[in-house]
């Protein structure tokens, strides 16, 4: 069997002697030769093929007629291409060859209307394949909380390990969420679901302290800028420091006007601020605008939205606007941006 599964499996020496106490049993080479051949049907390459076999040695048991052909029929028939079923089979072998995976997949493709979402997820956390039931009773309980079909989509894409936890860590997650004042049903319970996804209450704790430290805020801003953003709970402690300090230090913004706005924070400071912030600060100084934009709308609009209204208006006042603002998106600091 060692001797196989090197020479014919392409698995090492070290990787045949732990798995072959698993097939001990196996007196003939005419079913894993048959598994084999069916591998090389659904195009997995010779690496692709050791890759399985090592991890799931019995899968050289499996029936290739009256179990892993059906099975590709049936994931066929859901949709799915040769290339995503391999895809599928090198993420977990050993649930691959259970023919429950086909109902298994027409549940999940309908939970996320997707199947690039689905094998992704997968990818991630393959206990999406092992356990179904657990799915389905949070999944349940999330639509109880106000999500609909495609908010659950998303989230089990962005954290497919929520979908399989124990359901008192999802009730206690849900409830982290409510006391940051995001209510069940606001559109953005799921980013701060997502947020706090997996984290305790005194890690959040200390997030929140962080931000009341690094922009002044009093709690009554903190409630107001969490429900808007609840996402800052994700972001860095330094890329938070490095964006508050630009807004408040060189833009001007007062920090309770960044609570009122606080999904400023959330933007690229180097590859969108800035560039924009130096745009503007240009174009008043050179008296080329009209009139003075408020900078949350300078940073929030769309690339295309910005560079029609800022960049192209002044083409032959600023021939070389548009070169200095790709500069400055790719970090530079061109002389012409250098205010003193």
């Amino acid at each position: 069997v060692e001797e196989y599964l090197v020479g014919t499996c392409g698995l090492t020496r070290p990787q045949a002697l732990k798995a072959s106490p698993k097939l001990a049993h196996l007196r003939s080479a005419a079913n894993p030769d048959a598994v084999l051949a069916f591998l090389a049907g659904l195009g997995l390459s010779g690496a692709d093929v050791a890759a399985v076999i090592a991890r799931d040695p019995k899968f050289l048991c499996a029936g290739v007629d009256k179990g892993l052909s059906p099975i590709v029929a049936g994931l066929s028939g859901l949709g799915l291409s040769h290339s995503e079923i391999a895809r599928l089979l090198l993420q977990s072998p050993n649930n691959f060859r259970s023919r429950s995976i086909v109902p298994k997949l027409q549940y999940y493709l309908r939970l996320f209307r997707s199947s690039e979402r689905l094998l992704r997820a997968i990818n991630f956390n393959t206990a999406l394949l092992a356990y179904k039931s657990k799915v389905e009773l949070n999944v349940a309980f999330l639509r109880q909380c106000g999500f609909g079909d495609g908010d659950i989509a998303k989230l089990c894409s962005s954290i497919p390990r929520m979908v399989t936890a124990n359901m008192e860590r999802v009730r206690t997650m849900v409830a982290l969420t409510e006391g940051l004042g995001v209510p069940r049903g606001s559109g953005m319970f799921r980013h701060a679901l997502s947020a706090v996804a997996f984290r305790d209450e005194k890690h959040i704790a200390a997030k929140v302290d962080h931000l009341k430290k690094t922009l002044g805020w009093s709690d009554a801003e903190v409630g107001i800028a969490l429900p808007k953003a609840p996402f800052l709970l994700a972001k860095s402690s330094e890329s938070l420091q490095h964006s508050s300090e630009f807004l408040m230090s060189e833009v001007g913004l007062e920090p309770a006007d960044i609570a009122q706005q606080p999904v400023t924070l959330c933007y690229s400071l180097e590859g969108r601020m800035k560039p924009r912030y130096y745009v503007v600060k240009f174009l008043k100084k050179n008296g080329l605008l009209k009139h003075d934009p408020s900078y949350y709308t300078v940073f929030k609009e769309t690339e295309k939205y910005f560079v029609g209204k800022f960049i192209y208006p002044h083409k032959e006042a600023a021939p070389h606007l548009a070169e200095d603002y790709a500069a400055s998106c790719g970090g530079e600091v061109p002389t012409r941006f250098k205010f003193t």
